[in-house]
């Protein structure tokens, strides 16, 4: 299992970039970033820093959208940082939350997303693309690899992930609503006459490592971990009111919403916001990762359990550092396959 880190491109831009070159030293695979321009800088820019001062890591928004970006210069981006630094960027897209909500838009239809991937996908890969009726490709691109993963909670958007997407972008960590969304884009892939085992699939919660199991230890852990079930249960309201609370989505994911009194998006991602009152300590339990480091292991095991192929570390609370370095020197070697230098 990879182990990827998410991060917010707040001021300064370095401290983004510091970030990421500590994250990839301690052996994580993957660096993402919010893409939500008016609450946070500009990630493309932070993207080519972080690749110039780096080796392996890849980089990549979680998510962008079809609506704040012209999906060819979305796809230009990718392309030229693919020549710039050898293909380490990863596509990661949505229908979009608060980079078009800020701004009193809303969400992209699933067609448009549909279309979007293959643009932006085609385009990105060196090929011509099909775009407003006319045939498109970067005369100056080649060689350029970039795969296009879709984040999804919705069955019809799951449907779309598994016919047409790389990667499945889950953000929640709870292993079992992990194991029935991952079949549904499976089944989706193969009734499309993909092979389900061709999607990547990547889960994306934040994750905080206690020194122990105390009380306390947790508590304050729930407590910087508490925005993301906020932030989950803004695209589950969504959801709810499309398909109803005792639909075809789980009623795990959809019963705490019932006490959600709305959302600020001045707050989006933000420990100790003011709307997350409804959220239990049960869902802050089964969506991120909180514990040891043990316990983290235990939970990791689990997704990869029912197919996960990353997980991807929120890295919003008060503890970044001791986090990346918890995971470096003791959870993600602990995930390895042991390696002997004399059989």
């Amino acid at each position: 299992m990879d182990i990827g880190v998410v991060l917010q491109c707040n001021p300064p831009a370095s401290r983004v970039v510091e970030l990421a070159v500590r994250a990839e030293n301690l052996g994580f695979s993957h660096v993402w970033t919010f893409d939500s321009h008016l609450l946070w800088q500009e990630p493309y820019v932070i993207y080519s820093a972080i690749l110039a001062a780096t080796r392996k890591v890849v980089v990549g928004p979680m998510v962008t959208n079809p609506a704040t970006r012209d999906w060819t210069v979305t796809a230009s981006t990718f392309a030229t940082l693919n020549e710039m630094y050898g293909n380490r960027t990863v596509c990661g897209i949505g229908r979009g939350d608060s980079a078009v909500r800020t701004l009193n838009g809303a969400p992209t239809t699933l067609a448009t997303l549909r279309e979007s991937v293959e643009v932006i996908r085609d385009l990105a890969n060196s090929r011509v693309a099909h775009h407003d009726g006319r045939s498109l490709r970067f005369p100056w691109s080649e060689g350029s690899s970039l795969e296009v993963w879709v984040a999804a909670y919705g069955p019809k958007a799951l449907q779309l992930t598994g016919e047409i997407g790389d990667g499945f972008i889950l953000q929640l960590g709870d292993p079992e609503i992990a194991a029935w969304m991952i079949d549904r884009v499976r089944s989706a892939a193969a009734a499309a006459g993909r092979d389900p085992e061709s999607v990547t699939f990547c889960v994306a919660a934040p994750a905080y490592v206690t020194a122990d199991d105390s009380p306390e230890a947790l508590a304050a852990a729930r407590d910087q971990c508490r925005w993301f079930g906020g932030m989950v249960g803004n695209h589950v309201a969504d959801i709810v009111s499309r398909y109803g609370s005792a639909g075809e989505v789980p009623q795990a994911l959809t019963d705490y919403v019932e006490g959600r009194a709305g959302y600020d998006y001045n707050e989006h991602g933000r420990v100790g916001n003011s709307h997350t009152d409804f959220v239990p300590d049960e869902i802050v339990d089964r969506f991120c990762i909180i514990g040891t480091a043990a316990d983290h292991l235990a939970k990791l095991e689990q997704l990869r359990s029912v197919g996960v192929d990353q997980f991807a570390v929120y890295l919003q609370h008060n503890a970044k550092s001791a986090t990346l370095e918890e995971y470096g020197e003791n959870i993600i070697p602990a995930l390895r396959p042991p390696v002997t230098a004399i059989g």
